[in-house]
């Protein structure tokens, strides 16, 4: 999800919730401690400078029941964010704590932002010699093209 999306539903909601990968929300009484940018810039394993940037945002569970995080209040931090840290619209990452820091996609259920799995990936396959994934297919599904022996046939 981009900044700009996120702002849009966070302007059509009343409270904010998200949601983990198991389907248990966040608690209630999270905050977001951080909204910032990443950049990382680095080569890959075939040689290929690369830059990447993403939206940070952190969120973290405190002990404070007594305060909730409103939409509005939100919207607020994103934009004070993108003014001085000239932010763009970019992918947002999520950081939540679990049994060590966990990174996050986002997305959107028209209730609950999700936080999506992330994954690693070779970006330099074809240069690296890893193989793409064969194509897997049932002997069933071939089709007969008139070129192959028929069983007790006697032609092989």
């Amino acid at each position: 999800m981009k900044l700009s999306e996120i702002k849009q539903h966070l302007n059509k909601l009343e409270n904010i919730s998200f949601k983990l990968p198991n389907g248990e929300l966040v608690p209630s009484h999270f905050h977001v401690t951080e909204v910032g940018k990443i950049t990382k810039n680095f080569i890959d394993c075939g040689g290929t400078v690369r830059n990447e940037e993403v939206v940070n945002f952190q969120l973290w569970n405190a002990n404070d029941y007594d305060h909730r995080l409103h939409p509005e209040k939100l919207v607020h931090i994103i934009e004070l964010s993108e003014k001085i840290l000239h932010i763009g619209d970019l992918e947002i990452e999520v950081e939540y704590q679990g049994k060590t820091i966990e990174k996050f996609g986002l997305d959107f259920d028209g209730t609950s932002f999700l936080l999506t799995g992330k994954q690693t990936d070779c970006l330099a396959k074809d240069n690296c010699g890893v193989p793409e994934k064969k194509q897997k297919i049932q002997l069933k599904e071939l089709q007969n093209t008139g070129n192959s022996c028929a069983p007790n046939s006697g032609c092989c």
